[in-house]
């Protein structure tokens, strides 16, 4: 799963990224068009990875991992080209999900584009952009349906839909917004468009914010407005804890009242917001966590170990994660009777730990 990283220059998007990239496993280019914007992939935490690796000895520890991809900072007209904004545009149509930092510190040093600091504003400024980027999206795909209903009749569902939804985005309002059934959802998505697309917003503060100030405020009003997820941190902090090791991050982070990082908070958000659960597998060789959308049925969930794994699918075998630490082995939960059976049919748990039975 990608999550683009965007937000207007200097908000601290690309400090924010340089503690992502350091904290995760490797960076790397990514090649979009003829720019190429850097991709950082992080773990997911999952304390429960440890737990299990104790208990089965296992070898290897592989968490599932999301991919933050870094996008140039955007400004006013880019729908219209300004600052190369039509190439920044198409890099957020390769993504899952909007990762937005707003700027949410006063610094004389750091000059904002718009003169002031105004998290509202700001928003709202990257917002349009984004409307106006998928209006003119939408024009085309009228155009084209308008022409198709003069050879069939079948296809004036689409102009009327596509109505709606030009209707909507020329009020200022993302798509993500708009109500509408299971079909007319899928007839959004398969158009690809910006405002469809599910965001965190980042209040980026400076120390002194991190537990929250009048700008961190506004940023989460406006995230709860429309259902969208919100965090607060300090990109400039997160990025010198990702230079200290396991121990000093903990001390410092204990000293700022924090319980968890930033960066932990926006994985877990991100994890979140797109509707992800992941699935455990634990061995001696590995134990490992698998990414899933909620509502995966077994064989699916097992394709993702190796689709001969689908094919072949007979049953899965499954514990729930605290029950088999509870129990102290697999074998244990089996002899009291905690194991369950589960086929073809059974929709998969967060905390499920599998042992899938196959015949291939």
């Amino acid at each position: 799963m990608k999550l683009g990283v965007v937000g207007l220059p200097n908000v601290g998007k690309s400090t924010l990224f340089n503690a992502i990239t350091k904290a995760g496993a490797q960076a790397a280019n990514y090649p979009f068009c003829t720019i190429e914007p850097n991709v950082g992939v992080v773990a997911v935490p999952d304390e429960r990875l440890d737990k299990l690796a104790a208990l089965y000895n296992s070898k290897k520890i592989t968490p599932t991992s999301l991919e933050f991809v870094d996008i140039a900072g955007l400004v006013k007209g880019a729908s219209r080209g300004e600052g190369l904004g039509n190439k920044f545009l198409s890099h957020i149509r390769e993504v899952d999900a909007i990762v937005h930092v707003v700027r949410c510190f006063d610094d004389a040093n750091i000059t904002h584009v718009d003169g002031s600091v105004n998290p509202a504003r700001d928003i709202e400024t990257i917002s349009l952009e984004l409307v106006f980027a998928d209006l003119e999206t939408l024009e085309r795909r009228m155009t084209k349906a308008l022409s198709m209903v003069k050879a069939d009749k079948k296809y004036q569902e689409d102009v009327n839909r596509l109505t709606v939804m030009q209707n909507w985005l020329t009020d200022g309002r993302p798509l993500r917004n708009l109500e509408v059934d299971d079909d007319f959802k899928q007839f959004i998505d398969e158009q690809f468009l910006l405002t469809s697309k599910p965001v965190i917003y980042v209040a980026n503060t400076d120390e002194g914010g991190i537990n929250g100030n009048a700008y961190t405020a506004e940023v989460e009003r406006i995230a709860k407005e429309e259902n969208s997820e919100a965090i607060v941190l300090c990109a400039k902090l997160e990025e010198d804890f990702s230079e200290l090791s396991d121990e000093d991050r903990e001390m410092f982070m204990g000293e700022y009242g924090l319980e968890e990082s930033g960066l932990d908070r926006l994985v877990k958000a991100s994890y979140k917001l797109l509707g992800l659960i992941s699935y455990l597998t634990a061995g001696e060789k590995e134990t490992r966590a698998w990414t899933i959308v909620k509502g995966t049925k077994a064989p699916q969930a097992a394709g993702k170990i190796h689709s001969d794994f689908e094919r072949g699918f007979i049953r899965a075998e499954i514990v729930d994660y605290a029950t088999l630490i509870e129990c102290g082995s697999f074998n244990a939960a089996k002899e009291k009777g905690k194991v369950r059976s589960e086929g073809k049919d059974y929709v998969m748990q967060d905390n499920d730990v599998v042992l899938f039975r196959i015949n291939v």
